[in-house]
């Protein structure tokens, strides 16, 4: 039975999601506030892009979703992780995210 992302937040079951941690070429990765208007963490920071992604969406960004955002060094966003309000994944994501490219170099 398929049902939406809504649905499924809704009722608490469990969804998969596709993020990433996105970097520019001078290694600064990129940090946004998430729009006050979201149903999940409005206002709240985070450190990767991505999400559920239903039948038919497009591609275009959508601004209701991201209010602003910017791009940190690696030890300005270990200063803010502590600091700022960024969704609970945020922590995790971050962590799993060096741990991964530790384990490649």
């Amino acid at each position: 039975m398929a049902v939406s992302r809504r649905q499924a937040v809704r009722e608490g079951w469990l969804h998969r999601v596709a993020v990433t941690v996105c970097r520019d070429e001078r290694g600064r990765i990129l940090v946004h506030r998430r729009s006050q208007q979201l149903s999940r963490f409005p206002g709240l920071r985070d450190v990767v892009v991505g999400g559920a992604v239903n039948v038919g969406e497009s591609y275009d960004p959508d601004p209701d979703e991201v209010a602003r955002h910017g791009r940190l060094t690696e030890p300005e966003l270990r200063s803010a992780l502590p600091v700022w309000r960024f969704t609970p994944d945020s922590h995790e994501a971050y962590s799993r995210y060096l741990a991964f490219r530790t384990a490649r170099s």
